[in-house]
């Protein structure tokens, strides 16, 4: 019996010892298998962190989701043009990559489109909010701005003291209590509005405005009086306040919010690069200048005056004769050209646009170029005419082939060529839509 037992004793101590060095095993082996596993799928994420830049790199083509916008992206004289736009150009450069823009309509699209993986990057005057990030990477900074109030002056507003003005005006947003507010969904505007009525403990009735309605608008709305208040980015407000002289910007209602690029979850690498080029590029003339371009330089100091006014004797300008003579060469009455050169540069050859177009027709270096004429002989009145006609010519050639009824030519043409002809082409295809 004792020997059994001893026996039965070492046995068992065998069988748990080898039991002991299998279950080591397993754990070793388990270990071993779960560390790969975490390896692997560390390096799978860090892969997927790397396919935005990677992607970018490996087709030469950075594509950045903007709206057409003032401030973001537009056309003009045939040059793309905004505040946006210009910064993602020159980061494209910095990439030495080509830049594709698409221009989607309104912000809620433009951010799912980001989402779906059909940009790179989403730039349009972006807010940066918690809801935002949630879904989304955002760029450090590249401009801080908070949101105003967009209000209608008093009738007869110059006629009154500033006292008076100021009376009649909203200065404080506990005073937006039981008032409408018209904003467009989806933006950060839309947002700050409901924070803002559980702040001041009373209602402020949204009002939505519906399909896309671009900051000028709604400026315009406000100075009609077709609403009566509303909120926009104070950049973007006081781009476009110079043209409504009887809208008030002053008011704010919300603290500084930071405006940047965002950037699909997985674009970690891509983050680090853009992170580093802003930082960089704040510091430089060049992003000063394009600030400056944009959101600086009031309406006033983009176009000089002239003195000039009409003769008598038929004569138009010091300029009729090259008016004349490029007039011909495109078959224009020559006082329908000459009226061109009024509205665009009052007779002012050394004028230049706070958009960079130059001289009597106000011709972007960039479309000059095209018929041969540089930088430097645009202030001369007809190098600069030549130009400004070989231009208007295409417009018109184009606006032949679109256009049925050709009585409606001269006039496309004309709205072309002032503020430009894919502003003209959007107009056309939205007034088709409605």
């Amino acid at each position: 019996m004792e020997t059994f037992t001893r026996n039965s004793h070492h046995f068992w101590n065998i069988l748990f010892n080898r039991k002991a060095i299998w279950i080591a095993f397993f754990v070793f082996a388990f270990t071993g298998c779960n560390n790969s596993i975490e390896e692997e799928q560390e390096a799978k994420t860090q892969e997927e962190q790397n396919n935005v830049l990677k992607d970018i790199l490996e087709k030469d083509k950075l594509i950045a989701l903007t709206d057409n916008s003032a401030t973001s992206y537009f056309i003009y004289r045939g040059q793309p043009m905004g505040y946006e736009y210009e910064l993602l150009d020159l980061f494209a450069k910095y990439l030495d990559v080509d830049l594709e823009i698409k221009v989607v309509d309104d912000i809620d699209a433009l951010l799912d489109s980001l989402d779906a993986g059909k940009g790179h990057i989403a730039a349009a005057n972006l807010t940066v909010t918690s809801s935002r990030k949630n879904r989304f990477l955002f760029s450090e900074p590249h401009l801080r701005t908070k949101q105003v109030l967009i209000q209608r002056m008093p009738e007869d507003f110059r006629r009154l003291t500033r006292n008076q003005v100021e009376r009649e005006l909203i200065r404080d947003p506990v005073e937006l209590a039981n008032e409408t507010v018209y904003v467009r969904t989806g933006t950060s505007f839309y947002e700050r509005l409901i924070n803002l009525s559980d702040e001041i403990g009373d209602t402020i009735h949204v009002g939505k405005l519906a399909g896309v309605v671009e900051a000028d608008s709604i400026l315009a709305m406000v100075s009609s009086g077709q609403i009566k208040y509303s909120i926009e980015d104070e950049n973007v407000a006081r781009f476009f306040q110079p043209f409504y002289p009887n809208v008030d910007i002053e008011t704010p209602v919300s603290f500084s919010q930071n405006i940047a690029w965002a950037l699909p979850q997985n674009g970690n690498k891509l983050l680090d690069t853009v992170n580093k080029w802003i930082t960089a590029e704040q510091s430089t003339s060049d992003y000063a200048y394009i600030y400056n371009k944009y959101f600086k330089w009031s309406k006033k100091s983009r176009q000089a005056e002239s003195s000039y006014s009409l003769k008598g004797g038929g004569m138009i300008s010091p300029y009729d004769n090259v008016i004349k003579q490029y007039a011909n060469k495109i078959n224009w009455h020559w006082p329908l050209l000459a009226s061109v050169v009024k509205q665009e540069s009052n007779f002012n050859p050394n004028v230049k646009s706070w958009a960079g177009a130059v001289g009597l027709m106000q011709v972007l270096p960039a479309t000059a170029i095209q018929y041969g004429v540089d930088s430097h002989q645009l202030a001369m009145p007809e190098p600069n005419i030549f130009a400004g006609t070989q231009y208007m010519d295409w417009i018109e050639n184009y606006w032949k082939r679109e256009l049925d009824d050709t009585t409606d030519v001269i006039k496309f043409t004309l709205a072309s060529y002032n503020v430009g002809l894919g502003h003209v082409i959007d107009a056309r295809r939205l007034a088709v839509k409605y």
